[in-house]
């Protein structure tokens, strides 16, 4: 079923990317793993080239920006996964712009986290079929209020609608009978499967969580606390249904004919949430953290007829950046857009090695995780000294520490000092490093208010600069945090701004608890915008306070409150629902 190409040009492959979320290099019983089966993956996995080097952030959202750019976090923009820094920066052109400006129909099937608005959201950034949820996680806090993985109300084609069933089933049927259609019609399609699992909550299928509590309770494990126990059998739970997805895509492809022509890709977005605790891999770290458990991952290739040869792995360092170059590169795409990645096509067809002499940073904002409020010195600001230089096997972290993985893979003994001249080497690479990032890489992307494609709108406080609110659950609790959003004002006029303590869908007032959580006593409301403040009561009962102001065209900061009384502010308003009249 080859797709319909210009006439002369061989026909060019389809193109479908599987990121997981959270499952890291230790999950897949083709790299050891003591409890886990994965017999599709491990397929996969026997059938494909393999990246044994392959790294990508210790976060998932730097990590889905280098994805779709080929470029370092700190150059797209998206360095962290909350505190309005996941927006991937808006003029560059995607994955999904380049592959569609040369004939490819596109498609998202699950998790974006790289911008919940205008103009950030998939739909915006190349994509034509969107079916996705908001933010980090399913509930999250601007995802749809009560969202919990099982028959949920997700975005599609720009609109909300409600699903029966288990999110990741309902990602990769939709992908399929997209994928369907596309190939019916002859076109060449690029299909985008980042699914939210096995991120936490850990809430998965009955049947894979029974599997998986009889394979835990039969392993031998390291001591766990009985709720860590039964976290990890949830989590092993939704990667087992992951896989039981994969044996459906590729019984799919086989039975089309489609596998023959088609670019699989296979890889997760940090390490492991759980690997650290039951089986490390070989590996010090996980998520989060610059050991090499941290971004060390899968990344598997397969193209039965792309000239591959046989199915290997390949060493070398190589990571998430490289993977837009190479995938263009396989489709004759030609592009005079510069990348921080390489083109790892002639790896992939035995004509050429990865650059031995290699040198990779990885560096991405922390979380403010503890702060109530913003500051210019939050964990979230990218800093020089807070990444790690990859250079053969050796291993700097923080411009302070020096493994070598050949000798101490757990990175136990600090070398810097016995290898002085090492250590210049990789420097010298980090501060041309920040010398070309350093100065845009904090830049905060600015949400636009007032446009046609998005008028009206929701903004939510995972968009407050450097602080963390990101989970309905924070919500329930009340958390006393405020922020403010970074703000560009698409045409000048008259806006209402709605100011919420919960979504509108939660339909609950201000000062309400949530099943006897997170009572409030909210009797006032603040709004701060071009450096303009207007206050205002609300009795109890009330839903939203609701703000009328006239607005230049440009750049504005909005800041919000919800008080008692003018001397006790409590928090900042969740929602605000912007229209411009």
């Amino acid at each position: 079923m080859a797709a319909a190409l210009p006439l002369g040009q061989a026909a060019r492959p389809n193109v479908i990317v599987v990121m997981t979320d959270d499952q890291g290099y230790p999950e897949l019983s083709a790299h050891g793993n003591p409890v886990l089966n994965t017999p599709f993956l491990d397929k996969l996995h026997a059938q494909s080239v393999r990246f044994t080097d392959y790294h990508a952030s210790p976060m998932c959202t730097p990590t889905r920006g280098s994805l779709m750019t080929g470029l370092d976090p700190a150059r797209h923009g998206a360095i962290n996964v909350s505190s309005g820094r996941t927006l991937l920066r808006a003029n560059l052109p995607t994955m999904a712009n380049l592959l569609r400006e040369h004939g490819y129909r596109t498609g998202i099937f699950g998790k974006w986290h790289l911008g919940d608005n205008y103009p950030y959201r998939p739909q915006d950034r190349g994509f034509e079929e969107t079916l996705w949820f908001p933010s980090s996680h399913i509930g999250s806090v601007p995802d749809h209020w009560g969202n919990n993985y099982f028959d949920d109300t997700y975005r599609w084609n720009g609109k909300r609608k409600k699903f029966t069933g288990y999110c990741t089933d309902i990602f990769f049927d939709h992908a399929i009978d997209w994928m369907k259609r596309r190939s019916a019609a002859g076109e060449p399609f690029f299909a985008y499967l980042p699914t939210n699992t096995p991120h936490g909550p850990f809430y998965a299928p009955d049947e894979d969580i029974e599997v998986m509590e009889e394979m835990v309770a039969n392993a031998k494990l390291p001591r766990m606390t009985s709720r860590s126990k039964s976290n990890l059998v949830r989590y092993l739970a939704m990667i087992r249904n992951i896989d039981t997805n994969m044996g459906r895509l590729m019984a799919f492809l086989d039975k089309t004919g489609l596998a023959e022509n088609t670019i699989l890709l296979f890889m997760t977005d940090n390490g492991s949430t759980f690997g650290h605790a039951y089986f490390p891999a070989g590996m010090r770290g996980r998520k989060t953290q610059l050991w090499e458990g941290g971004h060390r991952v899968p990344c598997f290739i397969r193209w039965p007829s792309g000239g591959f040869g046989k199915p290997r792995d390949i060493g070398g360092l190589t990571q998430t950046q490289d993977l837009l170059p190479t995938l263009l590169d396989l489709c004759s795409i030609e592009t005079t857009r510069k990348f921080d990645g390489i083109s790892l096509a002639p790896a992939l067809r035995g004509q050429a090695a990865v650059p031995a002499e290699r040198m990779l940073v990885i560096n991405y904002s922390r979380m403010p995780g503890s702060l109530d409020f913003p500051t210019p010195d939050s964990p979230s600001i990218l800093r020089r000294e807070g990444g790690a230089v990859l250079w053969k096997r050796w291993r700097m972290l923080r411009d302070s520490e020096l493994y070598n993985l050949e000798t101490d893979p757990l990175q136990k003994k600090n070398v810097i000092d016995s290898h002085p001249e090492v250590a210049a080497k990789m420097r010298a690479h980090l501060d041309d490093w920040w010398t070309s990032v350093g100065d845009t890489a904090n830049e905060p992307q600015r949400v636009i208010i007032g446009h046609d494609a998005e008028n009206p709108m929701m903004l939510t406080a995972c968009e407050w600069l450097d602080v963390f609110i990101d989970q309905q659950g924070q919500i329930r609790r009340g958390d006393q945090k405020n922020g403010y959003w970074e703000l560009d004002v698409a045409h000048s006029g008259r806006y209402e701004f709605e100011l919420r303590r919960w979504p509108r869908e939660a339909d609950l007032p201000l000062e309400a608890a949530y099943n006897g959580q997170g009572a409030l006593p909210i009797t006032q409301a603040r709004l701060f915008i071009n450096r303009e403040m207007t206050t205002q009561s609300v009795k109890s009962g009330d839903k939203a306070a609701t703000f009328t102001v006239n607005l230049p065209l440009g750049q504005v900061r909005l800041h919000t409150w919800f008080a008692e009384g003018r001397s006790n502010p409590i928090c900042g308003a969740y929602y605000v629902y912007v229209k411009r009249l």
